[in-house]
């Protein structure tokens, strides 16, 4: 959902909320009552729930490989592994 900014032109409070595209704007403000004007700013939302905005991107996490025998072949004849 899309946060709109307010401000109340008789005692100037300045508020946002977070409104459906088809709620109709606010009229009043929740301070004195009086008319309020949507003011024009940057864009801003929130993503809810997972995905790749949340969990791949950017996180710096890498997985980590399997360790492997310093000798190059398999580990169960190695000295090392006992």
């Amino acid at each position: 959902m899309p946060i709109y900014e307010y401000q109340c032109q008789l005692c100037e409070y300045h508020f946002e909320l977070r409104q459906k595209f088809s709620d109709p704007p606010a009229s009043q403000c929740p301070e004195c009552g009086g008319e309020v004007q949507k003011l024009i700013s940057s864009a801003a939302f929130s993503l809810k729930g997972g995905g790749w905005y949340a969990e791949g991107y950017g996180s710096g996490s890498k997985k980590s490989e399997a360790p492997t025998c310093p000798s190059g072949g398999s580990c169960a004849g190695c000295p090392s592994a006992a």
